[in-house]
């Protein structure tokens, strides 16, 4: 599949892949590991991980959560670092505004995960805008462990799964599928329109 790319209109707060690849490049040397073991460890190739941290290329969040749970941190931690002197008491509630969530933009996704700050959590929750109308925007499906709900905020999204299966879901319709199969959301709204989603990942 080719990689073309297209743009998300966003009012959303989004921050570059050159921070993105800054903060992973410093959990990384933090944690004393080479390119090479954070690969092994990962799964992620050598050369894709050495152009994130150098900020030569957008990943998709497949990409960015396997490196994440190679380094033991939360995804969020690569759009905005930890607290600095966070009590170690756990919260029994952390709220975020989708308005102000730092996103990353992917040219067919845009992602911004949410609640970031609360410790241990076991779901990964993400507000994200679909772009992408074509399979063909993709170099490959994406898939990662665990589970996955869907329910879509605004517009019509179709989701595609690598074994052919696909499903059409509008506003305040949902899905549940595992995440390891290959799936890519496509937006399909009639006006051209992207289209918005809250997703909920399980880490497992």
């Amino acid at each position: 599949m080719s990689s073309d790319r297209v743009s998300c209109s966003t009012d959303h707060p989004l921050i570059d892949r050159a921070q993105v690849g800054a903060r992973l490049r410093v959990i990384r040397k933090n944690q004393k590991l080479t390119l090479k073991q954070l690969s092994q460890r990962s799964g992620v190739a050598l050369s894709t991980l050495s152009k994130m941290e150098l900020a030569q290329v957008s990943v998709s969040y497949e990409k960015l959560a396997a490196a994440a749970r190679a380094l033991s941190v939360d995804i969020s931690q690569l759009f905005s670092p930890a607290k600095a002197g966070a009590s170690p008491v756990q919260p029994t509630v952390v709220s975020t505004a989708i308005d102000s969530a730092a996103g990353y933009s992917t040219g067919n996704y845009e992602y911004h995960p949410m609640a970031g700050d609360f410790p241990g959590r076991s779901m990964t929750p993400m507000y994200a805008r679909i772009c992408a109308r074509e399979l063909n925007q993709f170099e490959d499906y994406i898939r990662h462990p665990g589970q996955e709900f869907a329910i879509v905020l605004s517009g019509r999204v179709r989701i595609q799964f690598e074994t052919g299966e696909s499903l059409s879901i509008g506003c305040r319709e949902t899905a549940y599928f595992n995440s390891s199969i290959g799936h890519i959301y496509l937006a399909e709204s009639e006006d051209g329109a992207d289209a918005e989603v809250m997703v909920v990942m399980s880490e497992y």
